[in-house]
């Protein structure tokens, strides 16, 4: 794993990455918090901007990228129908054996996930994308544990509307992914960061693993200070 990385410099490449327009990230918050997930995975921050997307305000693993993870975990995939009606991938990994994996518009039609531009689009993408999450989830599921790819972000419905703000150990903090980071970089005991990781079980699941991974990386801050 590399060294840990600080807080204040995730937020400052956070503010270079999302100021450049380059990588899909619309603010620096979200910058933060893909960041954040990308070092507690085991990686430096910097891949999130390659790795990750923002979809719907959920953080996406890309479908290249979840593929290459596969591969470079000993997985292996073989393309055996690649059109843009019907896209096939037999997926096999040591530890979890072998699965045939297909994708069809008509598929997609019935699952009513057409409805989104992209598929009229890129069809052939579309479903490669779909193979390549459900053949990984099954024979090797700790690739994509928590997190999904962009184009099934796409197609989900819209998420249901968030509490109210609330005090979380004295810092004003509500369920809006900022607010809850401030308060993580604020604690200054572990004590602290659990009563925060409490409160932030309310989150939608991608913003609760955004923030404890922020309390990871604060945890180990607190521990190596003096």
């Amino acid at each position: 794993m590399n060294a840990i990385v600080p807080f204040n410099d995730i937020e400052r490449m956070a503010k270079a990455i999302s100021s450049s327009s380059l990588f899909g990230v619309k603010t620096a918050d979200q910058a933060v918090a893909l960041m954040l997930v990308a070092q507690a995975e085991g990686m430096h921050p910097a891949i999130a901007a390659t790795h990750y997307h923002v979809i719907n305000g959920r953080p996406t693993l890309k479908a290249d990228a979840m593929l290459s993870r596969f591969q470079a975990a000993g997985g292996k995939v073989n393309w055996t129908v690649y059109t843009d009606d019907v896209v096939t991938g037999v997926f096999s990994h040591p530890q979890g054996g072998s699965v045939s994996v297909e994708w069809s518009v008509a598929k997609a039609q019935q699952a009513g996930l057409t409805k989104n531009p992209t598929w009229r689009q890129y069809p052939r993408q579309m479903l490669r994308a779909r193979c390549i999450s459900e053949g990984i989830r099954t024979v090797y599921p700790g690739v994509t544990v928590g997190v999904y790819t962009p184009e099934e972000v796409q197609d989900f419905a819209p998420e249901p509307a968030r509490p109210e703000p609330r005090l979380v150990e004295g810092v004003e903090t509500s369920t809006e992914v900022p607010a809850v980071m401030a308060a993580i970089a604020a604690a200054t005991t572990v004590e602290g960061l659990r009563a925060i990781l409490r409160d932030a079980r309310r989150l939608p699941e991608s913003e609760r693993n955004a923030a404890t991974a922020a309390a990871m990386v604060r945890k180990t801050e607190l521990e190596e200070t003096p």
